[in-house]
């Protein structure tokens, strides 16, 4: 990549596709949204390069975040993926930890990974030192991989038991595969994850499996589009580790793309608030689909390898740790048999979409509930076709949950939008004070096309003091791609009592990973300013089950100054001390990152669309529901709105990609890099 070559992010999402492109030699900025083609995401992302007039040929790099491996996984449709184990282990995945869908209900339904009959035994095994207990059984191997092909397997996964701690039985299952498997498509458990529980590493394993067919198609079509339009620099996607891998090898280890859509909003979160002083942030990403939260401390994302993404789902590869809701602008709302008022997580998505799209929706969503209660403007709706007027959209609320409510149509918007709200406020809180974190610290980032709506009244409800609003919420995940470093993530079990622990060997095994990661970046073609280590490790006391990360200064660290750093960290999580039980070392970990060199955001609005004062930014005036009452509000059109404006609620500003409610009581000002931040309660 050259310096100042023109760079582009693309973000796939549930209902719009986003592009950002940058050209860090002249400011210039181009932005595109278009409606996504989940049939296929290729064509949404050509025809955002389209939209935005990019010249594939000029560009030297393209970076995407998909949602092909998240989409696949949770609607679970999956490669056909077979399972070879060892004998006596099949149903691993399965029996899980025995825990419940509902946790106080006695029904639900579970479906694995891997259908039962798919999951093929073999004599082999290892004890939990690593030592051979049962050799492997190289012929019964090969007659589980031909059951296997005959089956229509796509792609397979070998599982052995303690692998982690020998892998030479999985090393040679796969040099027995790479002969009779007809593609690529094996994956080794121990290679993806070497960890102790068999359950998260097998399902794992069985994740990358199952959609890494589908990823390499995918990348494949995309790059032969972008071929034809003329492309011929990288393609890099993003991982859900808010880093980046190369399309030719992202498919070897696709589980880890999974969050990748997430995971570049929260970067791009890190980024704009570490530019603007405010490093500590709740990112609140609120989308057409869902709504995603995650935690930054000192401008670094919260990474995870302890994610579970559905119920008896869990990934244990690194993952920026984004808490999501079904509650999105197209989010449904219906009165359910009890007479009780119900939102989401059913979607209209991008088609037919909300009923304001005029796509033919019919069923009243946050979008219609923000249109009734005057927060959205008609005339300013992305993919509004016509056809549908303000009466029709408040005779369906009046019919579908007014009536069954006792409410007016207004009544019921105002419901809808309390209700949502809510819900997010609960992933909120699960990202922070469930962890231990006050949300009064931080400020809250809100994105995504809807985020901005929402914000106002969600840090009212939690106390968060500060709204943080970006120079383009709506294309804030493209923006991401755009300023994503370099990343590698490292974690190796050791599965130890701190007693017991040889620290010498801690010290060398994150030296070993720091090293390795140094190593990757510096073959990569993309150029970078800084190379940074993050080290930490996992524990937990011993005969507990859940992990604690414990950040360490470096790779070499006292057993004393260990323990001391664990308690610390275990009393600001739960506020209890428990000295009397020994802790353990579960893994170490070691985040190898490649900064890349710094953009400036400021250009995100043209500096020349600026008018000197507020009133010359007003574009219109109209009643807007607050609290139960109507107020005469003042319409802003953020592209006009003056360098380091002041103004206080009720108000609203307009843009291309969203709209951003000040509700009354509130101060918002701008600042030099375009970002908005409301002073929640200030003018009251």
């Amino acid at each position: 990549m050259r310096a100042r070559g023109q760079i582009v992010g693309v973000d796939v999402g549930g209902t719009f596709t986003d592009l950002v492109a940058l050209d860090p030699a002249t400011g210039r900025v181009r932005l595109a949204k278009v409606p996504s083609t989940l049939d296929n995401q290729a064509f949404g992302v050509m025809a955002a390069l389209a939209e935005a007039e990019v010249d594939l040929a000029a560009l030297d790099l393209i970076v995407h975040g998909t949602t092909t491996t998240t989409n696949a996984v949770l609607e679970r449709k999956l490669s056909r993926t077979g399972l070879i184990t060892t004998r006596g282990f099949r149903d691993v995945l399965e029996l899980g930890r025995r825990t419940r869908p509902q946790a106080y209900g006695m029904k639900g339904s579970f479906t694995p990974m891997i259908p039962r009959d798919l999951r093929l035994e073999v004599p082999e095994r290892m004890d939990a030192s690593g030592s051979v207990v049962i050799p492997l059984d190289e012929d019964a191997l090969r007659s589980a991989a031909a059951r296997l092909i005959d089956a229509g397997c796509e792609a397979v996964v070998v599982h052995f038991l303690h692998a982690y701690a020998n892998p030479a039985h999985e090393m040679r299952a796969g040099e027995i595969l790479a002969e009779a498997w007809p593609n690529d498509h094996v994956t080794l458990g121990h290679a993806l994850l070497s960890e102790s529980r068999e359950f998260e590493r097998g399902v794992t394993a069985a994740v990358n499996a199952s959609v890494q067919p589908l990823l390499e198609r995918y990348i494949r079509r995309l790059t032969e589009e972008l071929t034809k339009g003329g492309y011929g620099s990288e393609l890099l996607v993003m991982n859900g580790n808010g880093g980046m891998v190369s399309s030719r090898q992202v498919a070897r280890e696709a589980a880890k793309t999974v969050m990748s859509g997430p995971a570049s909003g929260v970067m791009a979160a890190a980024y704009t608030g570490r530019r603007a002083g405010i490093p500590d942030l709740i990112t609140y990403d609120m989308g057409g689909t869902s709504t995603d939260v995650a935690l930054i401390r000192g401008a670094e994302p919260s990474v995870s390898n302890e994610i579970e993404i559905e119920y008896a789902m869990p990934i244990h590869v690194p993952m920026v740790d984004v808490r999501t809701v079904g509650a999105g602008g197209g989010s449904i709302a219906r009165v359910n048999a009890a007479g009780l008022l119900e939102v989401g997580p059913e979607s209209a998505g991008a088609a037919p979409g909300p009923i304001c799209y005029g796509r033919g929706g019919t069923r009243p969503t946050i979008s219609d509930a923000n249109l009734l209660l005057g927060r959205l403007n008609p005339a300013k709706l992305k993919s509004v076709e016509g056809g549908v007027t303000l009466e029709r959209v408040a005779q369906i609320f009046d019919e579908d949950l007014g009536a069954p409510l006792g409410l007016s149509a207004v009544g019921a918007a105002e419901a809808v939008i309390r209700l949502a709200n809510i819900r997010m406020a609960g992933a909120i809180r699960m990202v922070s004070v469930s962890l231990g974190a006050d949300p009064r610290d931080f400020a809250l980032f809100a994105f995504g096309g809807a985020g901005p709506l929402h914000a106002a009244a969600l840090a009212r409800e939690l106390g968060i003091p500060r709204v943080l609003v970006p120079a383009r919420p709506g294309i804030t995940n493209a923006l991401g791609c755009v300023v994503a470093d370099l990343r590698h993530d490292f974690v190796t079990t050791l599965n130890t009592p701190l007693d017991t622990l040889d620290m010498d060997l801690l010290g060398a095994t994150l030296t070993a990973q720091a090293e390795e990661g140094a190593a990757l970046i510096a073959a990569e073609k993309i150029e970078v300013r800084d190379i940074r280590r993050i080290y930490s490790v996992d524990m937990q006391f011993m005969g507990q089950t859940h992990l604690l990360r414990v950040p360490l200064d470096g790779p070499e660290i006292t057993r004393d100054a260990l323990r001391k750093r664990f308690e610390e960290v275990y009393h600001a999580r739960f506020r209890v001390d428990l000295a009397e039980i020994r802790a353990a070392v579960v893994n170490a970990n070691c985040s190898v990152i490649g900064a890349r060199a710094e953009l400036d955001l400021s250009t995100l609005i043209d500096p020349a669309g600026r008018k000197p004062t507020l009133a010359e930014a007003e574009t219109a005036r109209r009643p807007v529901h607050f609290q139960g009452a109507w107020h005469e509000t003042p319409v802003y059109w953020r592209d006009h709105l003056p360098l380091g404006f002041t103004l206080t609620g009720p108000a609203i500003i307009e843009q291309m990609d969203t709209t951003i409610l000040i509700e009354p009581g509130d101060r918002a000002e701008g600042d030099e890099e375009g970002n908005i931040l409301i002073h929640v309660g200030a003018a009251e």
